[in-house]
């Protein structure tokens, strides 16, 4: 093949073998398959793996903020509230012990498919979305960037929609393979096994950032969720926005939203240093 012929969906999977060898194997991969990639694809491909990964459109994801986050200091980590599960997905937190507790069983459902059954060329071949077609898939549906899009039984293809379900297609190929020794819980975060490990805690926000979600902070119990939260054994990080009041949360970062608002990342981190098999050392 002619150099610079490689479309972007061949160049993301070769890029995504690259990035996850060491770094001087790394390095060597990259000089051998620059020549071979376009420039909007190796734009995208630097852009995507600087920003963070998620394999599905979420409302809220961490995508963009994962690497904001404090590292993972035990080798198993727990998200119990998954949506996108962003977090475990960033960097080379995929590789370790990841168990996800998702309540809305439309998003586990997700998860399982990917987990157990998708395969690469699977989910290639799943159909595209044209501009004006109506779908009832949840994981079309989702792709719509509103929070909203939880409370929809059928949607109406937008291009918004239509090149978000494109770029997660081709992401969820090149890293489905990540997920594969995860596992997946359909229920409430109390279901959570009392485990000394990485606990990252990424609830509906509380007041109306929180609403939309099949379960949003209209049906949380945000004392019983901080209680739980200080029962967590090991290293500790619980997300919030500008409501949050439940725990000693400190400012994280400014997000720029919608015309021009700005929206606060909270953040609550403990780390109990006692020695443990699981712990990073």
């Amino acid at each position: 093949m002619a150099a610079g012929s490689m479309g972007v969906a061949p160049a993301t999977r070769i890029c995504a073998l690259v990035l996850n060898l060491p770094f001087q194997r790394r390095m060597l991969g990259v000089e051998r398959v620059l020549f071979c990639l376009t420039n909007r694809a190796l734009k995208t491909l630097v852009f995507d793996h600087a920003r963070g990964l998620a394999l599905f459109y979420y409302y809220g994801r961490k995508k963009q903020i994962a690497k904001r986050y404090p590292e993972p200091e035990y080798s198993a980590i727990i998200e119990p509230f998954a949506g996108a599960a962003s977090y475990s997905l960033h960097g080379d937190n995929w590789r370790r012990d990841i168990t996800l507790i998702e309540k809305d069983e439309r998003v586990a459902d997700i998860w399982r498919w990917l987990i157990n059954d998708a395969t690469p060329g699977e989910i290639l071949a799943l159909p595209d979305l044209k501009v004006g077609e109506r779908s009832t898939e949840f994981l079309h549906i989702i792709h719509a960037a509103t929070k909203m899009a939880f409370k929809y039984k059928r949607i109406k293809v937008t291009p918004v929609l239509e090149r978000n379900w494109e770029i997660s297609k081709r992401v969820m190929a090149a890293n489905v393979h990540k997920v594969k020794h995860w596992s997946i819980i359909h229920g409430d975060y109390t279901l959570a096994e009392d485990l000394e490990a990485t606990w990252f805690i990424d609830p509906p926000y509380k007041a109306g950032s929180g609403d939309g979600y099949a379960y949003g902070s209209s049906q949380m119990n945000y004392g019983a969720l901080a209680r739980w939260v200080g029962s967590r054994r090991g290293q500790v990080i619980c997300c919030e926005g500008i409501a949050g009041d439940y725990l000693p949360f400190r400012p994280l970062l400014d997000m720029p939203g919608v015309a021009g608002k700005i929206s606060k990342e909270l953040i609550y981190h403990r780390f109990d240093k006692q020695p443990s098999q699981g712990i990073l050392l």
